[in-house]
């Protein structure tokens, strides 16, 4: 995509976010409001509509003989999958499941235009092989072309597959016969609908903000509406302060059988994103840092340095999956640089979009996280023996 569509279309998105959550005022943007109030309610019938179709058998569903685990959420971005997907992978591996992670690969280089549209048009399935970012073995494409999610959580599992196609019954078809997986983990799955079978359903929600503004798309954040939870197997609760009692006692209304567990991102490390130099996490106290980041919540990311003793001096922000050039990391050090700052600070997800730099001014780590469950730890290792019982 040229670099000006991109940012026309992220500088939109940003303006719609501001718009629906009230960070924008005038007629004009309450105007644009009531807009797409009507718009949630179409997106609702519609969103009900095709589950029932489904749930009828209308639309049909496949299934391919082995376990299925799909992760996702009832919000758009930002509740902290990518974490929780690799801890099922790594989990599921240690117990010797042959694990493949299926992405729809957001926001990655779909390929050449032509023949795509040309399949549309014939009305024809893409026969192309899903991408493979990950053999199992070696890391095979660069994050640009695999997406961002995919690459990063490539480059942290070692021993699992991950292949990214938007049709992920092919994909997972792909993953069976040509790697022998027995196990697919569906990458933000929730929704995906096509691929049922021997499944179990992992929901999360985000502590900080579990359902958004309450409203679904375009309005709000919400892809489903809450009740919609009563399909979960289980339910992390992310980024959880431990008060959690409301929250708790409004997900048991719609889904008193699920297993919650509750978690946050833990920080384990930090690494240089160009030299891989890793330095524990009391290298952050008392230091002046910049944060850096293209994420959907970047408040969190900033406040966990904060936790980890810095001094946030400055805070450079972009949209979710932005495509960082030379010039604006550039631009961004030097802003650092006047406000004394002695480290920049991004998020793994992001350090995979970094451009090479000509020079360094500042040193640039990336914070290394992973999940630590806070309770129901033994209702996670349950739910992994279930998937494992042979």
């Amino acid at each position: 995509m040229p670099e000006t569509l991109r940012n026309w279309l992220e500088d939109a998105e940003t303006f719609v976010l501001e718009v629906i959550f009230e960070q924008r005022k005038g007629k004009r943007a309450a105007l644009l409001r009531g807009s797409l109030f009507l718009l949630s309610k179409i997106f609702t019938i519609l969103v009900k509509l095709r589950l029932f179709l489904y749930n009828v058998r209308i639309l049909r569903d496949s299934t391919l003989g082995v376990q299925v685990i799909a992760v996702g959420n009832v919000t758009a971005g930002g509740t902290g999958k990518t974490p929780v997907v690799e801890k099922f992978a790594r989990e599921l591996t240690d117990a010797g499941r042959k694990v493949a992670i299926l992405s729809r690969g957001y926001r990655s280089n779909p390929g050449p235009l032509g023949p795509r549209l040309l399949n549309k048009l014939l009305l024809r399935d893409d026969t192309t092989p899903p991408r493979v970012v990950s053999d199992g073995k070696n890391l095979l494409l660069n994050s640009e072309t695999a997406g961002d999610e995919p690459y990063m959580l490539a480059s942290n599992l070692k021993d699992v597959v991950v292949l990214v196609d938007k049709n992920r019954v092919k994909a997972g078809r792909y993953a069976i016969e040509k790697f022998g997986c027995d196990t697919l983990l569906l990458d933000d799955g929730y929704q995906y609908w096509d691929l049922r079978g021997r499944r179990k359903d992992i929901v999360l929600v985000d502590c900080q903000q579990p359902f958004g503004n309450e409203h679904l798309l375009p309005r709000g954040t919400l892809r489903e509406p809450p009740s919609h939870l009563d399909r979960a197997s289980v339910i992390f609760l992310t980024k959880s302060d431990g008060d959690t009692a409301r929250l708790r006692a409004r997900i048991t209304k719609h889904n008193a059988r699920a297993s919650i567990i509750e978690c946050v991102h833990q920080p384990l490390y930090f690494e240089d994103v160009f030299t891989g130099e890793r330095v524990d996490l009391s290298f952050l106290k008392g230091k002046r840092v910049a944060s850096f980041s293209g994420i959907a919540q970047p408040e969190s990311f900033e406040s966990s340095l904060v936790k980890q003793g810095a001094e946030l001096v400055y805070a450079k922000r972009f949209a979710d999956h932005h495509r960082f050039t030379q010039q604006e990391v550039i631009n961004a050090i030097n802003r650092a640089k006047k406000r004394q700052a002695e480290i920049m600070i991004t998020t793994q997800k992001d350090a995979v979009r970094f451009p090479k730099l000509d020079r360094r001014d500042l040193p640039i780590y990336f914070m290394r996280v992973e999940i630590k469950i806070l309770a129901g730890a033994k209702d996670f290792q349950d739910c992994v023996r279930q998937i494992c019982f042979k």
